[in-house]
């Protein structure tokens, strides 16, 4: 795909968006049918009843459009509003708004935040899918919590709780940073060993470097690690030698500011949503030589295969 900027026609034109998509969705020219996966049975459908970008499969008697088996499919929002969608999201290093993007879209307040959330699903791994593991030989990872919520000092007086200190009341986000690579985010009902032990185990290499701070859930699972450091936070230790945590720390920076910021309240139901979204723009980087026009169309790529209703929720695409 050729760089496509944002005056480019894909952004106001029908036509265009949907030659666009469909040349992300099948960039060889051959189009595959949704419904059965074939190569060779579809041919493009004719005529004024059906207008333009109908196929009909041969193999499997079914029509489609390059909406079929899409987070847009069935969506009433045209392609080009759509695109334009993906690219705001996929550039916005802090996120945009449901409000900003309506305006943007001349969409409703409620039909941005329906291509907001399916756009983050697109954003999100494929059901029953991680992507593979962080790290590997020679390669460091890094691992922290951090919590999300507002200060207790912030709230109104009728509704502060003098016993919610530290992270008690707020949502716990358990992040997995790859140096110089991608990121990997949870949100977590606790800090145990229980609960991080499996995370660890799942998403990263174990011959990867280990860098964390002297939380009591990554005692044990550390050992199972090539290497595995520790930084004491409390005692004012922050870095020694490689071993520190600033990069995760920085993504919790970028994270927090976008929550706070941009979206201003994260539900627990879709937090999970949200964090796919700052992991998929921290993994796919400007220092990863990923410019906008990439990002977004990987963020496209993505929207294969998940499938949305308007009322499903979209913490069920990102599980």
């Amino acid at each position: 795909m050729t760089p496509v900027e944002l005056s480019h026609p894909v952004y106001s034109n029908e036509e265009a968006a949907r030659k666009h998509l469909e040349a992300i969705r099948w960039p060889t020219g051959d189009v595959i049918c949704p419904h059965c996966g074939s190569t060779e049975g579809a041919r493009e459908l004719g005529g004024k009843s059906m207008g333009p970008g109908w196929y009909y499969c041969e193999d499997c008697q079914d029509k489609f459009t390059v909406r079929t088996g899409t987070v847009y499919e069935r969506s009433h929002v045209p392609l080009h509003k759509w695109l334009l969608a993906f690219r705001l999201l996929a550039s916005s290093k802090k996120g945009m708004s449901a409000h900003q993007l309506g305006r943007t879209l001349n969409v409703s307040y409620k039909t941005a935040w329906f291509i907001g959330h399916r756009v983050r699903a697109a954003m999100g791994p494929m059901p029953g899918k991680s992507g593979g593991p962080l790290g590997g030989e020679g390669k460091i990872v890094e691992a922290d919590t951090t919590y999300i919520g507002g200060k207790e000092k912030n709230k109104h007086a009728s509704k502060r709780d003098g016993k919610k200190i530290g992270g008690m009341g707020k949502q716990i986000v358990h992040t997995l940073v790859e140096r110089g690579g991608r990121a990997r985010s949870h949100h977590i009902a606790n800090v145990t060993g229980k609960t991080l032990r499996p995370i660890l185990f799942t998403n990263v290499d174990r011959k990867s470097a280990l860098m964390t701070d002297t939380a009591g859930g990554y005692m044990d699972a550390g050992k199972e690690f090539f290497r595995h450091e520790m930084v004491d936070h409390g005692a004012g230790e922050y870095v020694r030698n490689d071993a520190h945590s600033n990069t995760v720390e920085g993504y919790f920076a970028t994270l927090k500011r976008g929550i706070v910021g941009t979206y201003h309240h994260v539900s627990e139901a879709h937090l999970q949503a949200y964090l796919h979204e700052f992991d998929f723009r921290h993994s796919n980087r400007a220092a990863l030589k990923v410019d906008d026009c990439e990002r977004t169309s990987r963020a496209i790529k993505g929207a294969e295969g998940k499938r949305l209703q308007y009322r499903m929720p979209s913490k069920t695409a990102n599980a």
